[in-house]
């Protein structure tokens, strides 16, 4: 990682998650994209933290990342068994919509990649509407071959923000391939897209504060079952972290 916040990141399996406030980290990246400072930030859940060990060659491109945030409370329970707590969970779409709300708010620009063509012109809809005063740079569906059409745009727009929701591993590959097009904020954000128009719900208030999203989301979606199953392999390597430690 090679940006820190005033805290000391914690470190789980090998990825460097920062540790502080989702306020404080706002701050830090507003103030950076303010400064038109390159800024990539990792979302990283228990998932991409399990595929990160199976891939070095994907730990090493998370780790050249500025920040990695724990977007999911897996993250936050293994901090705690090692003994090394995160302040808390900064979730990647809570961070997407406050930074759309900042940039409305500031009339700053921001480049949507992702989704499915239907999902991103929707989006297109929903952004004008709900963030008048951010100025969309361009918006690109996630169902592409070549990206060169896609960086060129990028480039002559010159965005502040930029968001890629085509899922991991692709879109922190497709970011750290092309991160040098703009000295702006580039964000992997995974599903947001869907959420934000309104194409997949987001689980209502009171599970978010249970920490109980997942759970929502398989009773949703009960194909969404086999991926929880990285969650006890996750939990073993967590265990096997402390334990090393100790010796």
């Amino acid at each position: 990682m090679s940006s820190q916040t005033d805290q000391k990141a914690v470190t789980i399996l090998g990825i460097p998650f920062i540790n502080c406030t989702r306020s404080d980290f706002e701050t830090t990246i507003i103030n950076r994209i303010t400064q038109r400072q390159n800024t990539f930030v990792v979302t990283a859940n228990p998932e991409i933290v399990m595929y990160a060990h199976a891939h070095p060659d994907y730990a090493a491109l998370i780790q050249s990342a500025d920040y990695v945030v724990a977007d999911g409370i897996g993250i936050v329970i293994g901090a705690r068994l090692l003994k090394t707590p995160i302040k808390e969970r900064i979730t990647g779409y809570d961070l997407f919509e406050d930074l759309l709300d900042w940039g409305s708010q500031h009339q700053k620009s921001a480049y949507f990649v992702g989704a499915k063509p239907q999902v991103i012109q929707k989006l297109r809809d929903v952004v004008k509407k709900r963030y008048p005063g951010l100025v969309i740079s361009g918006t690109h569906d996630g169902y592409f071959t070549d990206e060169t059409e896609i960086i060129k745009d990028i480039k002559r727009t010159d965005p502040n923000m930029v968001f890629v929701a085509t899922g991991y591993p692709k879109q922190e590959q497709f970011i750290q391939r092309h991160r040098t097009a703009t000295s702006g904020l580039w964000m992997g954000i995974g599903g947001s897209f869907d959420v934000l128009t309104g194409t997949v719900k987001r689980a209502p208030a009171t599970w978010q504060q249970l920490h109980l999203e997942w759970l929502y989301r398989v009773i949703k979606e009960p194909t969404r079952i086999s991926r929880l199953m990285v969650l006890p392999k996750y939990l073993w390597q967590i265990v096997r972290q402390k334990y090393t430690k100790k010796r």
